[in-house]
């Protein structure tokens, strides 16, 4: 049978029922495009509803064509944050420079997009809901695979069986859990950990980020735009992942104030804030790297496969991109060939995009004293460079066109 022929044979035979596995910025452009490939999809989420809020993303790159092929590009432009400085002092809070953000992210200035996430979230999320299933409030528990497909038990209890099945369900993917086994095998920890939270602006900050470093230390307080709450962060380097308080809230608080007690500028308020806070977001700095993305009729696309680490810039591009692709990938093969064709064509994409993480740590989060003062002599020197160039990185990848089904 020719690929033609298959495809044919797909567009006028039942459509094939598939699973996707979390509602975040990969599980719903899946959705969107398997949808427009013919797919039934359904998708579970563990939260109730679509997830609000969270800190700003960028999409650059081959991205932007995906979100413009979805129809999207005009409302994300109207979202963007639109950073206009980007400030880095001392330890003891004096200005060691103050500079454009591009000349220091790799991006773009007037052909990137950054908006707060729960925007790009909330853009997907009504691009697709009318025509897939949603299934809030439940996950996920148990995959039994078979030659006919693969058998689901939800864990409010309900059973399905699916052709296909996608995690789509972050860096600590329990598809990927369930799978391929436990997460050490896939994280590539890479020396770091943070906090994120808001926390009143009191600072006269407007679309802005101020970013106080010491080896190893970085606390940032992220305006963008003139509202009431600022996006905080504190960032350390740490020998191994605490993975003691990974779970815990309390320890999480009581590690950050215990590497944070004698930092200077507005770093003892940020602590006290996010003592109090209720949007507190803990993690190692990490990637996952595996050797393959897929098994039997189950694969993974977006962090739950290839996180790169917020110190690339490049998570959620990465998981738009993967999802066309996988998508894509499947329109016109069974799912065998499918995922095969999936991998070869985007992981040289993903490898470059993840490599990146180098450049990213060298140059905001020293953690000795002497490579800050080198990352501060060539943030001095920004002002006097040209405009930096697109990261070939970002659109290193050409996205095969869109073929409707009818």
């Amino acid at each position: 049978m020719t690929r033609t022929d298959l495809l044919t044979e797909m567009r006028t035979t039942s459509r094939r029922e598939v699973l996707v596995s979390g509602a975040g910025i990969a599980g719903s452009a899946l959705a969107f495009w398997l949808n427009r490939h013919g797919f039934a999809v359904t998708v579970v989420e563990k939260a109730s509803t679509p997830r609000p809020g969270g800190y700003p993303i960028d999409v650059r790159g081959t991205a932007l064509e995906v979100v413009r092929r979805m129809g999207i590009l005009p409302r994300l432009r109207d979202a963007h944050i639109d950073l206009r400085r980007l400030t880095f002092l001392e330890g003891n809070g004096s200005e060691v420079a103050s500079v454009k953000p591009h000349s220091v992210t790799g991006g773009v200035a007037g052909r990137d997009v950054e908006v707060r996430r729960g925007d790009l979230t909330d853009a997907l999320h009504t691009a697709v809901r009318d025509d897939v299933e949603f299934l809030f409030d439940d996950s996920i528990g148990t995959l039994d695979q078979s030659v006919h497909g693969v058998d689901v038990t939800f864990r409010k209890g309900n059973r399905r069986t699916f052709d296909l099945v996608f995690g789509a369900d972050g860096l600590h993917s329990r598809t990927r859990q369930a799978l391929f086994g436990p997460e050490e095998r896939f994280h590539r920890y890479l020396g770091y950990c943070f906090a994120g939270f808001t926390m009143r602006n009191t600072f006269g900050l407007s679309h802005e980020t101020v970013m106080w470093n010491a080896p190893g230390r970085a606390a940032a307080l992220y305006a963008v735009g003139d509202n009431d709450d600022v996006h905080a962060l504190l960032n350390f380097a740490h020998p191994e992942p605490p993975f003691e308080a990974f779970r815990n809230p309390e320890a999480q608080r009581d590690l950050v104030a215990e590497v944070f007690a004698d930092a200077g500028w507005e770093v003892p308020g940020m602590v006290t804030a996010m003592r109090d806070t209720e949007d507190l977001f803990f993690d190692a700095v990490g990637q996952i790297r595996m050797p393959r993305w897929s098994s039997g009729r189950v694969a993974l696309v977006g962090d739950a496969a290839y996180a790169p680490s917020f110190l690339t810039g490049q998570g959620s591009s990465l998981a738009l991109v993967g999802a066309y692709m996988l998508a894509a990938s499947l329109a016109d093969r069974d799912h065998a060939a499918g995922f095969a064709a999936y991998e070869h064509n985007t992981r040289e994409f993903v490898t470059l995009n993840q490599q990146q993480v180098g450049e990213g740590d060298a140059t905001l989060f020293p953690t000795t004293a002497q490579a800050l003062e080198r990352r501060n002599d060539m943030l001095r020197g920004l002002g006097a460079m040209p405009a930096a160039e697109e990261c070939p990185a970002h659109s290193a990848l050409t996205l095969p066109e869109f073929v409707p089904t009818t």
